[in-house]
């Protein structure tokens, strides 16, 4: 009785799902049959010939970090290479006209685009805002991405489609539905293994909240999600033709989660190197102040504060002692939120007592950027697992003694030595920061010059020109 019970009951749902099942799949491949449609009818070019199109998703495009960098360099690239290619970028940033977007470009990077770049701009990126998810933010932010990259999907059908701002459910929907060849830049991975090592191990950071280190039963649930949310991020980063990581870093969390090793490369950012080099260096004239000087957009994970309570750890520990010091703070404020972060920090300064010592410098043009690093004697950098570290790059070709954090790209790819000769620092708390610092200025000038030339000759792999070579090379199986 009871096994009849169950077939009756179990039969009936089991062909229910399976008529649901091909429902859904009829739907998506109708849907796929209409949005190729609609691609066959997009207007050919001025020969008659339908441009090959290549739409970068960087909703941020005018944020003015590495990561635009990295995408207008990639533009530029493709300008260079294809003649019959027209470059699209899908933006939210609606408060500026496309010709506004490329002029900050040329500001910000010195990058020139060759030829006129299309802009598609999104009415729905508030979706893929941080503070629009409290809690559940990675989860919030990943499906939010796929209504956004549905908005760009209908408003511009691509060939080939490139996430280069670590948008990865929204490979798939460009795959599958868009019938796109997908590629994507990883800058960062959205969840990485020492991410959950930290949930695993109940250390409080800026993105695990100190209410659930202190219970382990929030943590064993933070780790069940964070777990579910690697598989997923797992599953749609593999869907991707051509992945291009920027260090060893992000290859080797890459390769665990995604395991794409056969289309997976690591392509260095493009870092203005050639520009800095053209500094001159020269050993130090006596001078009444030293600067230190830092280059990161004001995000959380920058840690910003960790360079403020060091330097006023320096300064208590050097009361009286000549030449005085100054700590440039240079970055971007993409937001209300990075706008508020900067408020704080200025707080902090105050209440450590160093609001005269400290300068912020906000969305600066790329001249002011040059001649603070000109003029920098060290650049600090905080940055916890740092995937790459553009900044620090800037910092070593200008010709400053770096230090930064010892994890991530910095220690595995960009502050190692060069030829057995040191060009640069590293460190990991308030303590080890503000001693390396007094190290440094301890040196005679001609030593610090040592490690600056040192540093100087280490970042020619780390030019525009070797940025366009290896994306070049890995961009050719999307345009076979």
């Amino acid at each position: 009785a009871c096994f009849r019970l169950l077939c009756s009951l179990l039969l009936p749902a089991l062909f229910l799902s399976g008529i649901l099942c091909i429902c859904l799949v009829l739907l998506l491949w109708g849907v796929r049959l209409w949005i190729q449609r609609k691609k066959q009818l997009s207007s050919a070019g001025r020969d008659g010939k339908r441009p090959l199109l290549v739409a970068f998703f960087h909703p941020y495009c005018n944020a003015g970090g590495g990561g635009e960098r990295v995408l207008w360099c990639a533009i530029r690239t493709l300008q260079k290479k294809y003649r019959n290619v027209t470059c699209v970028v899908y933006t939210g940033d609606r408060d500026a006209t496309g010709e506004e977007i490329v002029e900050g470009a040329f500001r910000r990077f010195n990058i020139k685009l060759i030829h006129p770049v299309k802009f598609v701009f999104l009415e729905k990126r508030f979706l893929v805002e941080p503070s629009l998810y409290p809690h559940f933010t990675l989860l919030g932010q990943s499906l939010g991405s796929v209504f956004l990259g549905w908005e760009a999907l209908l408003k511009c059908v691509p060939d080939i489609y490139i996430d280069s701002m670590g948008y990865a459910f929204t490979i798939p929907l460009f795959k599958y539905l868009g019938g796109c060849r997908v590629g994507c830049y990883v800058h960062y991975p959205t969840i990485s293994t020492d991410m959950l090592s930290v949930v695993r191990n109940q250390d409080t950071r800026f993105n695990n909240a100190a209410f659930i280190t202190s219970s382990p039963l929030f943590s064993k649930f933070k780790l069940v999600y964070y777990y579910f949310f690697a598989f997923m991020y797992g599953l749609v980063g593999s869907c991707s033709d051509v992945v291009m990581v920027n260090s060893s870093w992000t290859l080797n969390h890459i390769l665990s989660l995604w395991r794409t090793g056969a289309c997976t490369s690591v392509v260095y950012p493009p870092c203005d190197v050639q520009t800095f080099l053209d500094i001159p260096l020269e050993v130090e004239k006596s001078t009444s102040e030293y600067t230190i000087v830092s280059v990161s957009q004001f995000r959380p994970e920058k840690d910003h504060a960790l360079q403020i309570r060091a330097f006023a750890k320096l300064l208590k520990e050097r009361v009286g002692q000549q030449p005085s010091l100054k700590l440039i703070l240079i970055g971007g404020c993409r937001n209300q939120q990075d706008e508020e972060r900067v408020n704080n920090l200025k707080c902090l300064c105050e209440e450590l007592g160093v609001s005269d010592d400290v300068m912020f410098r906000i969305n600066i043009p790329f001249e002011e950027l040059k001649r603070h690093l000109a003029e920098a004697t060290i650049g600090l950098h905080t940055m916890w697992n740092e995937h790459f570290g553009i900044g620090v790059v800037e910092c070593m070709a200008a010709g400053t003694v770096i230090l930064a954090h010892n994890s991530g790209g910095p220690k595995l790819d960009i502050v190692v030595p060069h030829e057995g000769h040191v060009t640069g620092f590293l460190a990991e708390d308030e303590d080890s920061y503000a001693e390396t610092m007094a190290y440094i200025f301890s040196l005679s000038p001609e030593k610090r010059l040592q490690i600056r030339e040192n540093a100087r000759r280490s970042v020619h792999r780390f030019s525009d020109q070797h940025f366009e070579d290896t994306f070049l090379l890995s961009m050719e199986p999307l345009f076979k």
